[in-house]
């Protein structure tokens, strides 16, 4: 099953200046952190922010293929999380035809934020890597504390996004 998201936010983690993409749930107070790149970043913020640029960004490119090729994005998945790295699928109709295409979850929500489709998550992802909030906006439960269904390792492999959100001021996600 799948479940929808919205980008909350992109942050900067003060530790190491890595850049991440904070998910939510669409319904509900569960939060999805991603590590992505600078540039995947920047390519994400400007097309939230609706910053013009003077040439079109390589996510801009890559939409504007599959609009000429007779494609049209429908959504992206963010379907797996396999030795600390997500996986997801774009999903392109063509013809009556869907087809998925293997693709980094930053590049999957750069395209996503272009064609303005939904984001989703398999709920195995989001039980394993998802961080749940209280009332107060402070972390209750993350992957880290859960036992059901990941391995010791997997929860130590997954200890930095904890680490992470510790460190996030999430008084204002709202």
């Amino acid at each position: 099953m799948t479940i929808e998201l919205t980008i909350e936010s992109i942050r900067v983690s003060l530790r190491n200046y890595q850049r991440v993409v904070i998910l939510r749930e669409k319904d509900a107070e569960r939060y999805l952190p991603i590590w992505i790149g600078p540039s995947e970043a920047d390519a994400i913020a400007v097309r939230l922010q609706e910053v013009s640029v003077a040439r079109p960004l390589t996510h801009d490119l890559l939409a504007s293929m599959i609009e000429q090729l007779g494609g049209v994005v429908r959504s992206v998945v963010v379907n797996d999380l396999s030795n600390d790295t997500f996986f997801a699928r774009i999903h392109v109709e063509r013809d009556g035809q869907v087809f998925e295409v293997d693709s980094r979850p930053s590049d999957a929500i750069a395209i996503a934020v272009r064609a303005k489709v939904p984001i989703y998550a398999d709920e195995s992802v989001l039980d394993r890597a998802g961080v749940l909030l209280n009332a107060d906006g402070e972390a209750i439960e993350t992957a880290e504390g859960r036992t059901g269904g990941i391995t010791a390792e997997e929860r130590e492999r997954l200890s930095a996004f904890s680490d992470f959100i510790s460190e996030l001021d999430l008084d204002d996600f709202d």
